[in-house]
């Protein structure tokens, strides 16, 4: 009895209490809103259920299905780029060399900004630094401002995304290279193995873990990104670098459709489940194959 008194008071307190807020916090808000998205709610009050009209009306939003296309565009090219980069850069500072931890601190340092503060920051290199310098250089690529041609300010509000994060993904990386047990290593070497081959053949399939979560980590940032979304290009021009988060936000709050915008929120919450349960399915099954 004493021993079920224990086991009962450490999981009231570790355990219960952490539990509750979550509810608090993160289930019965999500059940509200999925309540309000069949109502027509319009911020204050619910009076009337009307069904599925909120999701029939979302589904004929020409912009709302522009938004998401655009939305998962952004997550494909940010999940690739930002891995290769932050892969690169942990093997760049895994080489024993004079000055990598600064390297390492000085490539994780952007994760430390905030989204608005940085978007702030990349306004300005995109609207001024970079034409100066492109003028100064002959270099032709950034004499205009990229934020304001609909061609490639989609491919700066990704650029930016790359600088924040692969920092923080190559610190992932990196305790993953150095976690392989430098006897594998030795033996290949023994075996005549090159760089190459220990790389691909050894250290990729050793890593499969590290992989798994970063490439989740960067899927869940992508989707949300929302206040670099805002501070850089506030959806311009012409609402064509506006993603999902930002959509829904101005449905509700900016065009006053709380209960489409409760419906679009719904709906891309299920597309960003679907897409990570698929990840981090694929990416086991590949750890448990190799």
């Amino acid at each position: 009895m004493k021993f079920r008194g224990q086991s009962l008071s450490r999981f009231f307190v570790f355990a219960f209490i952490p539990l509750v807020i979550f509810v608090l916090v993160l289930v019965v808000p999500f059940v509200r809103g999925l309540y309000f998205s069949f109502t027509d709610w319009d911020g204050f009050t619910s009076d009337t259920f009307v069904g599925f009209d909120n999701y029939i009306s979302s589904f004929a939003d020409e912009s709302f299905w522009g938004s998401l296309v655009l939305t998962l565009l952004y997550v494909l090219a940010s999940l690739v780029l930002v891995n290769v980069v932050a892969f690169g850069l942990a093997l760049l500072v895994t080489i024993p060399l004079r000055g990598v931890n600064v390297l390492r601190t000085g490539f994780f340092v952007p994760n430390l900004i905030g989204g608005v503060i940085l978007g702030l920051i990349w306004q300005f290199i995109f609207g001024q630094a970079l034409p100066v310098l492109a003028e100064a250089t002959g270099i032709p690529i950034f004499q205009e401002n990229w934020l304001l041609d609909t061609g490639t300010a989609f491919w700066a509000m990704v650029i930016v995304t790359v600088w924040q994060m692969s920092g923080y993904m190559m610190i992932i990386y990196v305790t993953a290279l150095m976690a392989v047990e430098k006897d594998v290593l030795e033996a290949a070497l023994i075996d005549g193995a090159n760089g190459g081959q220990t790389l691909f053949l050894i250290k990729l399939p050793l890593m499969a873990q590290a992989f798994t979560i970063s490439l989740f980590l960067t899927m869940r940032n992508s989707f949300m990104a929302y206040d670099l979304n805002l501070s850089l290009t506030g959806g311009n021009p012409y609402r064509t670098t506006e993603l999902i988060s930002l959509h829904v936000f101005r449905e509700a709050f900016g065009f006053g459709n709380f209960a489409t915008g409760q419906a679009q929120a719904i709906m891309m919450f299920l597309v960003i489940a679907v897409a990570a349960l698929t990840q981090v399915v694929l990416s086991k099954r590949l750890e448990v194959q190799r």
